[in-house]
């Protein structure tokens, strides 16, 4: 029976989409090492479950997750929130690239020029 809830994991893994401009914070990803974690840990006997109930509900609700459940039941009128920003928006906005800009301009001028000015270079570390 645990056999069966890793196949049904890995085939869920499998569908789950990979968004590549969230590197490191991606559901996907968090997914695919979770399983991993906990059905090939060497700390006990491979696929044995603690909790089989509690699994099956990880499961169905990640199913639902990753089939729009909700979003199908619950159809809103307009893709846009009450800002007016759509969702693309939101996906290029949460992009690791433009949050890592944010935060560089979130630094004061003089932190920029320390760091511009004292960071090693790798070729100096070398020497």
């Amino acid at each position: 029976m645990a056999a069966t809830r890793y196949r049904r994991f890995l085939k869920l893994c499998e569908e789950w989409p990979v968004e590549e401009t969230k590197r490191q914070r991606d559901l996907g990803v968090f997914l695919r090492q979770r399983v991993a974690q906990a059905y090939l840990c060497d700390t006990f006997i491979p696929f044995q479950i603690a909790d089989p109930e509690t699994c099956d509900r990880m499961y169905e609700s990640l199913v639902r997750i990753h089939t729009n459940y909700y979003k199908n039941k619950y159809p809103r009128l307009k893709d846009t929130s009450f800002t007016g920003v759509t969702v693309e928006d939101c996906k290029m906005i949460l992009a690791t690239d433009i949050l890592k800009q944010m935060e560089d301009m979130k630094k004061g001028p003089w932190k920029k020029l320390r760091e511009k000015f004292y960071a090693k270079k790798p070729e100096e570390d070398s020497k």
